[in-house]
Protein backbone atom coordinates (compact mmCIF):
# COMPACT_ATOMS: atom_id res chain seq x y z
CA UNK A 1 0.00 0.00 0.00
CA UNK A 2 1.51 3.34 -1.19
CA UNK A 3 0.71 6.38 0.95
CA UNK A 4 0.21 9.71 -1.13
CA UNK A 5 1.83 12.96 0.51
CA UNK A 6 -0.90 14.38 2.92
CA UNK A 7 -1.25 11.00 4.38
CA UNK A 8 2.63 10.60 5.10
CA UNK A 9 2.69 14.35 6.43
CA UNK A 10 -0.29 13.07 9.15
CA UNK A 11 0.86 9.99 9.78
CA UNK A 12 4.62 11.71 10.85
CA UNK A 13 2.63 14.08 12.58
CA UNK A 14 1.11 11.72 14.87
CA UNK A 15 4.53 10.02 15.21
CA UNK A 16 6.18 13.33 16.02
CA UNK A 17 3.26 14.26 18.51
CA UNK A 18 3.74 10.53 20.48
CA UNK A 19 7.55 11.24 20.60
CA UNK A 20 6.62 14.54 22.32
CA UNK A 21 4.27 12.80 25.05
CA UNK A 22 6.86 9.43 25.12
CA UNK A 23 9.72 12.07 25.90
CA UNK A 24 7.60 14.03 28.51
CA UNK A 25 6.64 10.80 30.36
CA UNK A 26 10.20 9.85 30.56
CA UNK A 27 11.70 13.11 31.57
CA UNK A 28 8.88 12.98 34.24
CA UNK A 29 9.57 8.99 35.28
CA UNK A 30 13.79 8.92 35.40
CA UNK A 31 15.72 9.79 38.75
CA UNK A 32 19.02 11.06 36.69
CA UNK A 33 18.77 14.57 36.38
CA UNK A 34 20.69 15.46 33.09
CA UNK A 35 18.78 12.28 31.45
CA UNK A 36 15.71 13.78 32.39
CA UNK A 37 17.01 16.92 30.62
CA UNK A 38 18.07 15.42 27.69
CA UNK A 39 14.44 14.18 27.49
CA UNK A 40 12.61 17.25 27.80
CA UNK A 41 14.93 18.77 25.06
CA UNK A 42 13.75 16.04 22.50
CA UNK A 43 10.57 16.63 23.42
CA UNK A 44 10.48 19.98 22.45
CA UNK A 45 12.72 19.17 18.99
CA UNK A 46 9.64 16.66 18.73
CA UNK A 47 7.56 19.61 18.96
CA UNK A 48 8.83 21.07 16.44
CA UNK A 49 8.97 18.97 13.94
CA UNK A 50 5.32 18.14 14.53
CA UNK A 51 4.69 21.46 13.88
CA UNK A 52 6.46 21.87 10.96
CA UNK A 53 4.75 19.03 9.68
CA UNK A 54 1.42 20.39 10.52
CA UNK A 55 2.09 23.78 8.57
CA UNK A 56 3.04 21.81 5.32
CA UNK A 57 0.00 19.82 5.58
CA UNK A 58 -1.70 23.40 5.62
CA UNK A 59 -0.36 24.57 3.12
CA UNK A 60 -0.93 21.73 0.75
CA UNK A 61 -4.76 21.46 1.60
CA UNK A 62 -4.63 25.75 0.27
CA UNK A 63 -3.59 24.24 -2.83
Amino acid sequence: MELNTKEVLKKKILDAQEMVRDYEMYAKNVEDVEVSDLFRNFAEESGFQARKLQDMLKKLDKK
